[in-house]
């Protein structure tokens, strides 16, 4: 009942466990750092924008895996999607959530660039900055938000992807089938013999 898609598997799970650590260390470590060194809000700025820029590369592909996984599992699983019971719901959730946390991991990054540029001292970025101002107070609320939301988002989609781990017991496979096959088909036995299907 269950095939193995290790590959896959890899993807999903390295992606998004450095999606959330990273995110996680750098709301707590990274910018923790920038406010006990910074003494000005530009300081503190450009030492955060500064790590969270090194980063930005190395979370983009660690999304990108993820997906490339993801998508790929969802893929293999179609059919239980439709057929387990409770399996959809679960897909649906997660969807949800990657893209809620997709949605939030971009605007950091635009609110962390605006911020950037607003306390850069270059000429060039002065000029970006004025095209686009901002209020830096409320730039720098929103960005806070948001940084705890990425780590929160993703903790959240490795719950769920616990969930969809144990759905994928052979138990749970042939249970879930059987609910739903029960959705259509009610004359049949609420309790089947597990056991038979499963050995």
């Amino acid at each position: 009942m269950s095939e193995r898609n290790i590959l896959l598997r890899s993807l999903h799970d390295l992606g998004l466990a450095a999606w959330f650590g990273g995110s996680l260390m750098g709301a707590v470590g990274l910018n923790g750092a920038a406010r006990a060194e910074g003494s000005t809000w530009e300081s503190t700025t450009r030492i955060a924008a500064s790590g969270w820029s090194n980063w930005s590369p190395v979370n983009a592909t660690a999304i990108g895996t993820h997906l490339v996984g993801s998508s790929g599992l969802l893929a293999v699983n179609a059919a239980r999607v439709v057929a387990q019971q409770g399996v959809a719901a679960s897909t649906l959730a997660k969807t949800v959530l990657t893209g809620a946390a997709l949605a939030a991991t971009v605007y950091s990054r635009v609110l962390g660039k605006k911020l950037e540029l607003a306390c850069s001292d270059r000429p060039e970025d002065a000029e970006k900055a004025a095209k686009h101002p901002i209020e830096v107070d409320k730039a720098q609320r929103h960005l806070a938000l948001m940084q705890w939301a990425v780590p929160a988002l993703t903790g959240g989609l490795l719950v769920l992807n616990a969930v969809h781990n144990e759905q994928q017991r052979p138990a749970q496979q042939v249970q879930g089938m059987w609910q739903r096959a029960l959705s259509f088909a009610p004359h049949l036995p609420a309790t089947p013999d597990w056991h038979h299907w499963v050995h």
